[in-house]
C-alpha cells in the first residue's frame, strides 16, 4: 500500500494520467487546468471584476466577469504551470457592445505593459472578432505553429463591438495541448524540501 501522508502523489498522477492522455490522443483539452493562478493579472481590470472571476474552474456564466476600469483596453497575462500548445481561444461576452473585437495574442513574455503591446511585429497573431464570435463563444483558431511551446499568453484587447468605454469578457477558454516533456517544475523543486 502506497502511503501519502502529505496528500500530494495522488493529484500528482491525476494529473500526470490527465496530461498524457491529452499528449497521446493529441486531442485538444481545455489548457486552464494547466494555469498558474499565482502569476495570473490584467492590467485595467476593474477591482471588483477581476481575471480570476473568469479563469476559475467550473466558472459559471453569472456575475462573475471581466470588465476593463479607464477605458475599453485590456492586458491579460495568462501564466502556465507547464509547456502548454496552444491551438484555439474563445471568448464570451453577455453584453454584446462591450464584448471585444480587435485582440492582439503575445507569447511567452516574462513581463509586458501596454507599451509594449502597440507594435504588430511582435504579435503572435492579431485577430478581428465579430459580434457571433463573442456571443456564441466560438473556438478561434490560432496559427499552430506561432502557439507550440507556450508558457504566457497575453492578450491584448484593444477595442470592443460598440466603441464602449468598458469591455467585458464573460468567459475565456484556452484549448491545446501540453507539451509532455515539460513538467511542472514547482512540484520537482519541492521534493528535495520535503525529504
Amino acid at each position: 500500500m502506497v502511503q501519502d501522508p502529505k496528500g500530494r502523489l495522488i493529484p500528482r498522477l491525476k494529473h500526470d494520467r490527465r496530461t498524457k492522455k491529452a499528449v497521446a490522443g493529441d486531442r485538444e483539452v481545455s489548457l486552464l487546468e494547466f494555469l498558474d493562478s499565482t502569476q495570473l493579472n490584467c492590467l485595467n481590470e476593474a477591482p471588483q471584476h477581476g481575471i480570476k472571476k473568469i479563469l476559475s474552474r467550473g466558472k459559471t456564466i453569472s456575475d462573475s466577469f471581466l470588465k476593463s476600469d479607464v477605458d475599453e483596453q485590456l492586458l491579460l497575462n495568462i501564466y502556465f504551470n507547464q509547456a502548454v500548445r496552444v491551438r484555439s481561444i474563445a471568448i464570451q461576452s453577455l453584453d454584446l457592445a462591450s464584448g471585444p473585437k480587435d485582440i492582439k495574442l503575445f507569447t511567452n513574455k516574462p513581463s509586458i505593459g501596454f507599451e509594449d503591446v502597440e507594435d504588430d511585429q511582435e504579435a503572435a497573431q492579431i485577430l478581428s472578432l465579430t459580434r457571433d464570435d463573442v456571443t456564441d463563444r466560438k473556438k478561434i483558431p490560432l496559427k499552430f505553429v506561432r502557439f507550440q511551446s507556450v508558457n504566457s499568453l497575453h492578450v491584448f484587447v484593444a477595442s470592443n463591438q460598440g466603441g464602449e468605454e468598458e469591455t467585458r469578457i464573460d468567459s475565456l477558454n484556452i484549448f491545446g495541448v501540453p507539451v509532455h516533456a515539460t513538467k511542472d517544475l514547482r512540484e520537482l523543486r519541492k521534493a528535495p524540501e520535503e525529504q
